[in-house]
């Protein structure tokens, strides 16, 4: 893998421009990437480069799940992996970050175990969902997802109002299987290694803290990741920390990423020093 600290073609002293990240987002489920401009917005106002990727079937040029249009994780990975290839290509030399929100934090991590071609990763409300992390002995979470494999062989999909339609019937049923299992739908043979944060949001309903924790020491080595809890007592006035609306309002999660990056060249001497952020 080529990163920043392995080749840089722009000589010994290069400008805060070509040293600035490229961020690429992974969007959450059911959501396109139009809803992530105040966010690739507030990261261009700090110099850096940001591209929300497209999410299969929710976009306004793209046709929806049905029987005959399928997709899985794997496809979505895959997605992941050309827009890593086109942002070295790109931008040759400049760091790349994947930010993976919800579904996409999922995605994210499952590209870069096993594709590794990344030089960080960001992930915000991303969890292990399994039922059991939930309230309530997690028997709401684990009866929809259960009901998954019937609807989906119904109706070719999952149709509204299930979470997370119109969804495609291979990755709503790999959705599914981990909830109910806690494994996650791709290979995880070893830990992420590369510098990563991992973001929960406070009194997520869809990401709880539980998840987030498995989340992290599951699939990151414990040297390499920082954990940050987006409570209500850091959210700006004006601004949220919901699963969703955090995005309109990003201010508090750029800046406290911003930050992380910083420290990554340190932490890549002495990975050890990398911990848990309050």
């Amino acid at each position: 893998m080529t990163t920043w600290t392995d080749q840089n073609p722009y000589g010994e002293n290069p400008t805060t421009e070509e040293r600035a990240p490229v961020v690429l987002i992974a969007p959450a489920m059911a959501i396109g990437a139009r809803f992530y401009t105040p966010l690739t917005t507030a990261f261009a106002e700090r110099g850096w480069t940001a591209r929300a990727l497209p999410r299969r079937g929710f976009e306004p040029d793209e046709p929806s799940a049905s029987r005959a249009n399928d997709w899985s994780y794997q496809d979505e990975i895959d997605t992941i992996a050309t827009a890593v290839t086109d942002a070295r290509n790109d931008y040759p030399g400049r760091p790349v970050i994947i930010l993976g929100h919800s579904l996409g934090a999922q995605l994210a991590v499952g590209y870069e175990l096993n594709f590794a071609g990344a030089d960080g990763l960001v992930t915000i409300g991303g969890c292990l969902p399994y039922f059991r992390h939930y309230p309530n002995l997690g028997l709401p979470v684990a009866a929809g997802a259960a009901l998954v494999p019937a609807l989906t062989t119904a109706f070719g999909y999952l149709p509204a109002p299930a979470f997370g339609a119109p969804g495609a019937r291979t990755l709503m049923r790999e959705w599914a299987r981990m909830v109910l299992t806690g494994r996650p739908p791709f290979p995880a043979q070893h830990r992420i290694e590369i510098p990563s944060l991992v973001i929960a949001l406070g009194e997520d309903n869809l990401a709880p803290l539980r998840g987030v924790d498995a989340f992290a020491r599951q699939l990151f080595a414990s040297g390499a990741v920082t954990r940050w809890d987006y409570n209500r007592s850091d959210v700006p006035a004006g601004a949220s920390n919901d699963h969703i609306k955090w995005v309109r309002t990003p201010a508090a999660v750029i800046d406290r990423i911003a930050l992380w990056w910083q420290q990554v060249p340190a932490a890549r001497e002495a990975p050890s020093t990398v911990g848990h952020s309050g």
